[in-house]
């Protein structure tokens, strides 16, 4: 820190990053700790509460085993389509039931995406077993998603948390197959049990697919991880699986429809039918390529947060008291090479830490008239943080209690330094931005 209050190179603490991060600025938020599991990958995490936790988006349903589900508002848009479509189908089907047709089709919408509940709720059990805290379970508009906090510790783990969620898909279909031959077919239950029963074999077989973010991926990363015993390259192998498995459901599945070969009648390629099914799966290959490239960019990320550590980007600092000038204490810092201020009392406990952008406000002329206590923000709850911290430990710390700079502290409790925001953002851009 120089007379002008400014940093003097900012190198001295952590790399710079490109003028423009392709990233986030906040690098506690781009970490996402979450891990998606589900049948389609997250889209933007929703605004934090107060305490710097993300909060569920959409309408809270219920706490099974402690974690929130929420469904998100684009539920409802993905509901009235299935009643709409489903209804269609009624009306060959079962013409007697006339408009109540509806109503059939809409509890067959609710009905299958309580059946993508039970397959999240498999993945989240799994998860509590194994130690892995979830954050919530959200129903969306392609599915559901499971966001677990963290990765799991060993491949094994990693295959058993991913298949339970198809396994669940399969049994739910076995039941409902059982009761399709239990009730009469033509009826409205055989009706509802048979489309229940091909649902959930869809989101089986098609959660098992092979490539990232499904949870075949998941299993697939699980095995080349357990074979090169690193996680990094299964990760790199599922998303490129992942990748070739978007542009064939791109390409493939119009053709399939179009040639007959799911079972359908033959469709005009230039029809309604052929139209939206090219639509569906130009979304699908989409969900899909996007889900494999975040997978990717996540995994390059927790590879490489191990080199934020709080101990190397933390400031020298220099104790001061309150009633010290800032032309005073400045000079201090200088003279020890320090590039932060920490207010201590008159035993030397630490009670503040003087905020930079504070200092730099100061014309220089003022400085000797100006107290360090009326720039420096009070130490609260989780300003103070240990020096050993590092990576996802350290960006989860500083995201509970936001702040510009924090005091850093060895085990003893005796001062290290200040650690500033801006050096953490600067060092986790250019940890980014380093080639792989």
């Amino acid at each position: 820190m120089d007379e002008s209050g400014k940093p003097q190179d900012p190198e001295e603490s952590a790399h710079h990053g490109p003028p423009d991060p392709p990233g986030p600025s906040d690098p506690a938020r781009a970490t996402g700790r979450t891990r998606q599991s589900g049948n389609r990958p997250s889209a933007q995490r929703p605004a934090k509460d107060g305490r710097g936790r993300r909060t569920g988006g959409g309408i809270l349903m219920g706490r099974p085993f402690g974690v929130p589900v929420y469904v998100a508002p684009s539920w409802f848009v993905v509901a009235a389509l299935i009643t709409w479509v489903f209804g269609g189908q009624l009306e060959r089907v079962l013409p007697e039931l006339g408009s109540a047709r509806y109503l059939v089709s809409l509890f067959f919408a609710v009905a299958f995406y309580a059946s993508v509940l039970v397959h999240e709720l498999a993945h989240t059990v799994a998860a509590l077993r194994f130690k892995l805290p979830v954050r919530r379970i959200q129903l969306q508009f392609f599915g559901g998603v499971s966001e677990i906090e963290k990765e799991s510790e060993t491949p094994g783990r990693e295959f058993v948390l991913a298949f339970v969620g198809p396994l669940l898909s399969l049994v739910l279909a076995g039941v409902f197959y059982v009761g399709m031959k239990v009730v009469e077919p033509g009826t409205v239950p055989g009706v509802l049990l048979a489309g229940l029963m091909i649902s959930n074999l869809i989101v089986a077989v098609f959660n098992l697919l092979p490539g990232l973010p499904l949870d075949g991926g998941r299993m697939l990363r699980a095995v080349v991880w357990k074979i090169t015993g690193k996680p990094m390259t299964g990760t790199v192998a599922a998303a490129w699986v992942g990748r070739a498995l978007a542009v064939s459901v791109l390409i493939g599945l119009p053709l399939l429809t179009h040639t007959g070969a799911l079972g359908n009648a033959p469709t005009d390629l230039g029809g309604a039918d052929s139209i939206t099914d090219a639509l569906l799966a130009a979304i699908l290959a989409a969900i899909i390529w996007t889900g494999a490239g975040n997978s990717l960019r996540m995994a390059r990320l927790r590879e490489r947060l191990p080199d934020l550590q709080a101990r190397t980007l933390t400031r020298r600092a220099v104790p001061v008291e309150a009633d010290t000038p800032l032309s005073e204490a400045l000079r201090r810092a200088n003279d020890a090479g320090a590039r932060a201020l920490v207010v201590v009392d008159r035993v030397g406990r630490p009670t503040a830490v003087v905020r930079e952008t504070a200092i730099v406000g100061v014309p220089e002329h003022r400085r000797p008239w100006v107290a360090v206590s009326g720039l420096a923000q009070d130490l609260k709850e989780g300003m103070r943080v240990s020096a050993e911290l590092a990576g996802e430990d350290l960006l989860d710390y500083l995201r509970a209690t936001p702040a510009t700079e924090y005091l850093v502290v060895e085990e003893t409790g005796e001062i290290y330094g200040v650690l500033s925001t801006a050096d953490v953002e600067r060092a986790f851009v250019a940890a980014m931005a380093r080639p792989s």
